[in-house]
């Protein structure tokens, strides 16, 4: 059975969801035209650097959020944004939806970081502060050679700290967490899926996998899927605290 939603000023492309669909296309365009002409590199400024890193400023917790790696990186992002996003705005509209979006970014990035300084003080405990400070000092110019350490604490090591992470996808599972609240039994049809899910239960699935691959840290896996669970447990958070200020509306 579908859930009907009907805003009373529905709108395709509703004014919030599409100045951020033109702001990122704008990063990304100016990012890529930039390196190119060896200008400058906008994702090693604006992206999300664990704090150690010489390159950290606090600004970046929300900036990364408008960085992409690649087109299909963002074309992927956008079109989430965009399918669920447009929904959810219609239905609270622009002020409180890019209230939600901005806390959902910021909390795909704290987890994020929350999660990697964990995993630091792991490493940081077995590979002493004569590496580390080797790492600190020259780390990041491996990478700009496109090399690494040979010992795989020290190149795990610098990949964390040298390393940012970039995109909006922690704001996205934000914006899909929201939706499957809002609208649990609306049925959605997946391109590997042939029958139709629930909203709900396709966020549940997509949480657990997050989770499971978080948890998996497979080394060859460069995808933040905790910044993706912090985006959702922010935003969960979020609506919770809003319906209890309105007990009219449950979700």
């Amino acid at each position: 059975m579908y859930q009907q939603f009907r805003p009373t000023n529905f709108q395709v492309l509703p004014p919030a969801v599409k100045n951020l669909l033109i702001i990122n296309g704008l990063c990304f365009l100016a990012s890529y035209v930039l390196l190119d002409r060896g200008l400058f590199d906008m994702s090693a400024t604006f992206g999300l650097y664990y704090p150690t890193s010489i390159h950290f400023k606090p600004f970046q917790l929300i900036t990364h959020v408008f960085m992409h790696g690649s087109f299909m990186h963002l074309f992927f992002n956008m079109f989430s944004l965009w399918m669920f996003g447009s929904a959810i705005e219609n239905y609270w509209g622009p002020k409180r939806f890019l209230i939600y979006y901005a806390v959902t970014a910021l909390g795909g990035g704290i987890v994020y970081l929350i999660t990697k300084h964990i995993e630091f003080l792991e490493i940081r405990n077995q590979i002493g502060p004569d590496a580390l400070q080797e790492i600190l000092g020259n780390g990041q110019n491996y990478l700009n050679k496109h090399m690494n350490f040979t010992e795989p604490l020290l190149a795990k090591a610098n990949m964390l700290i040298n390393i940012p992470v970039v995109g909006a996808s922690g704001a996205v599972f934000g914006v899909l967490l929201a939706f499957g609240m809002l609208f649990p039994n609306t049925e959605l049809m997946m391109i590997l899926v042939p029958v139709p899910i629930k909203a709900k239960y396709f966020v549940m699935f997509y949480g657990a996998a997050e989770l499971f691959q978080g948890i998996a840290d497979n080394p060859s896996d460069n995808v933040a899927h905790f910044a993706h669970l912090g985006g959702m447990l922010f935003g969960f958070i979020l609506i919770k605290i809003w319906n209890k200020r309105n007990r009219n509306t449950l979700y």
